[in-house]
């Protein structure tokens, strides 16, 4: 929008202005009156949580059971950044295929793993999911699938990182495994 120039009063058209108004009165001017002081903010939602602990409390609204148990897995092949590992465990790489080793031992699950990961890179899947189990009924050595899936992808040069499944994925029972594209 354009602005126009302001218009240029003349002399007469003034003397015209101040005829058809006629005397005018001045009005002194008045002080403004002070500032009414902000009143202080209450911190009502501060206050409405604190209220509802006790009750939220005595609820009960998460079952302890599903907690994790064990130790999260987290590897990142050195030259890649930290961030890459951040997004993996945080589930921003959709996962496109999946490996359940319940029921086996350690020689199936190491044919297992060899075998899914080479037909993953076949079909150029980039984020993959091994599900290794929690090892809750292993004896004293400890998980052995899971210890087994973390040595075997760590010595892998097509896997650039792998971390424990969010919990809604399998926690860490399961592990995210984020290949190098060959193609």
């Amino acid at each position: 929008m354009k602005r126009r120039p302001p218009t240029v009063i003349s002399e007469d058209d003034a003397r015209l202005f101040r005829e058809a108004i006629g005397e005018i009165r001045r009005i002194d001017p008045v002080a403004a009156p002070p500032p009414v002081p902000k009143p202080e903010p209450l911190p009502r939602m501060l206050e409405a949580d604190e209220a509802a602990v006790p009750g939220e409390l005595l609820e009960m609204a998460f079952d302890p059971a599903t907690l994790e148990v064990g130790e999260e897995l987290a590897y990142l092949r050195e030259g890649y950044p930290p961030k890459l590992l951040r997004e993996l465990k945080r589930g921003q790489f959709s996962v496109q295929d999946e490996l359940d080793l319940h029921q086996m031992n350690a020689a199936a699950a190491q044919a297992s793993i060899a075998t899914f990961l080479a037909e993953a890179r076949q079909h150029g899947l980039r984020c993959v999911r091994i599900i290794h189990g929690k090892g809750l009924r292993s004896k004293a050595a400890g998980p052995v699938l899971k210890a087994l899936t973390d040595r075997l992808l760590r010595r892998r040069d097509d896997v650039i990182a792998f971390a424990s499944a969010r919990p809604a994925q399998g926690g860490t029972g399961a592990v995210v495994v984020l290949l190098r594209n060959l193609r």
